[in-house]
Order: C-alpha cells, then structure tokens, then sequence
C-alpha cells in the first residue's frame, strides 16, 4: 500500500462503520415523526451536544465533519477539488444575481469553499473576474452580462451550471485516480440526462439543450437531445443503448424513481472503492458516501414535517453505500 495513504485508508475504514446502512434509513423512516428523527439522530451522534434540535443545524454540523476528518488525513486536499465545485459555482451564480438584481441577503452561500461568500460578492462587484479560477472566468463575465443587459436568470443559470459541468468533467480528464474519472464521467452524463428530462417535460428547444449540457464520453448530447424534442419515450430509448439503462427504467416508473436513481447512479460508480485500499479512492468514497447520507436524511426529514406517508419518503430514498 502506498505509506501516504496507509493511515489514511485505515481510519476511514474505520469511520464506515457508522455510516448509515439501508436498515438504519428505514429505522428512521419509521419514527413517528420529526421530532423522533430528531432525536434518533442524536443518539446516532449526528450533531453535536450543544448543536440545537434542528435538521439543518444538525446536518450542516454534520457536513462540516466529513471535511474535519478529511483535513485530519494529511492527504493532497487538491483530489477532492471536483467535489467542491458544485459548491463554488453555486456562490458565483449567487454573487451574479445579488449584484446585478441588487437585491441583498436573499441567496444563500457556502463558505466551506475555496472562495467563500464574501470574497466571491466582492469579486463580482468589481467585475475583477481574472481573480476567479481559469475554469470560471468565462462564464463568470458571460453570466454576469447576460444577467444584467437581459435580467434572464434561467439563461444565467445554464451558463453557470454548464460551466460547472465541464469543471468536473474537466478535472476528470486529468486525474490520476480512477474514482475522480468515474465520479466526473457519471455525475456529468446523469446530469445531461436530468437536463433532458426537465427540458422534454418544460418543451425546451433544442438550442436551449445543448447549450445546457455537458459533453462526455458516456452521452452523445446530440442525440439525447434529439430524443427529448421527441417525447419521454424516446428519451428511454436513447438510454437502453448506452451505460444509462437503468434510467430509462427508473424513468418508466416514475419521477421519483428517476431523481433517486440519478443518485444511485453515483453511489454504484464509487462503490467498487469499498474493495480498493492502495490509493485515495476510499476517502474520496467516503466523502461521498457521507453527502449522499446527508442529503438522504435531509429528504426523510423533509418528508416527515410535511406529513407524508412513509411509503411516499421511502420512494424517494437514495441507496446507501454500506
């Protein structure tokens, strides 16, 4: 095993025995009600002793852990840049939009980046983009100008979250370690296919498609996109021939189904790290294993304050990775 990742492997091998199994998902679904899931978190050590009973102060506290420990592992915190960018981007799109609309404290960013809130408003507002990471220069002008002169903010947002996109893919392309190449090749095609999906269901136009996807080698957006102009079966069909099928079969079933399948999709290409213990394959699991938890939770939790049935929370449940 490679002596910089040794330590490392060891305690997160450690650390998946409290990740949540799908046992302990239902055991939470099963609680009477929020207040319950509440507190069965807090006997599970989510949150700390002085973190109030409340979901989203327990769940922030919960993902600032995951990076705490990260940190603790004296890895090369650059391997895990891809998994912030959707974090980044986020703060550049909302930058844009408080500056340009001038409506302040409306949008919420994240500061656990490598270019936090504030930093991220200052940029925009002095238009100083060359400040920005070379992957978000572009769009970053691009968006803001559009914004300003059109005041389109689904425009804004296609450019930003294209751009997104093709940082992840980006950084796929150049990593080392098979689980970013995997993670980047599945999170950019299941997001090309969740593009095709809204823009069928919304009659989006074919121009508007392809400026918003991504390319990859698993998709051909050319043809996703022709499909979608198609209908929802078409865009079945396209995806029975490719490495996508078992989206065409969520889609058949139901909205629900598919959202918990695009998740799926993720947690199957990382999975095979469980047996991997000879690079950084498993924390960068881990990392993402621990999110999809977080955001597993934050769905039953959701569910449970609107009162929904417990067959309705259990559809929309993401598969866990132990």
């Amino acid at each position: 095993m490679s002596e910089q990742y040794t330590y490392a492997v060891a305690r997160i091998r450690a650390l998946e025995v409290s990740l949540f199994s799908n046992s302990t998902v239902d055991q939470l679904i099963a609680c009477a009600d929020y207040g319950q899931c509440i507190q069965f978190l807090q006997e599970k050590g989510w949150g700390d002793s002085d973190t109030p009973a409340d979901a989203e102060a327990i769940l922030n506290r919960e993902e600032e852990k995951i990076w705490e420990v990260v940190k603790e592992l004296s890895v090369d915190m650059d391997k895990f840049d891809v998994l912030s960018y959707p974090k980044l981007f986020h703060n550049l799109k909302a930058a844009i939009k408080e500056v340009c609309t001038e409506e302040e404290n409306r949008h919420i960013f994240y500061e656990d980046v490598a270019i936090p809130g504030k930093v991220m408003l200052e940029i925009v507002r002095e238009k100083d983009f060359g400040k920005l990471p070379r992957n978000m220069q572009a769009a970053a002008e691009e968006a803001y100008e559009t914004l300003l002169h059109t005041r389109d903010g689904q425009l804004c947002d296609v450019i930003i979250d294209r751009a997104a996109l093709e940082a992840v893919y980006e950084a796929g392309q150049q990593a080392e370690d098979d689980i970013i190449r995997d993670y980047a090749e599945s999170t950019v095609g299941v997001a090309d296919i969740k593009i095709a999906v809204r823009s069928q269901k919304t009659a989006k136009s074919l121009e508007f498609m392809k400026r918003a996807m991504a390319e990859c080698a698993s998709i051909n957006v050319d043809q996703l996109a022709k499909a979608a102009l198609s209908g929802m079966d078409a865009i079945r069909e396209y995806l029975s021939g490719t490495a996508y099928a078992e989206g065409a079969e969520a889609l058949a079933d139901s909205p629900s189904a598919f959202e918990r399948w695009c998740d799926n999709r993720i947690i199957q290409t990382i999975s095979p790290q469980k047996y991997n213990a000879f690079t950084i394959g498993p924390v960068i699991a881990y990392v993402i294993a621990r999110q999809n938890e977080i955001k597993t939770v934050r769905i039953i939790l959701s569910g449970k304050l609107n009162d929904l049935p417990d067959d309705s929370i259990r559809e929309r449940v993401r598969e866990m990775y132990v």
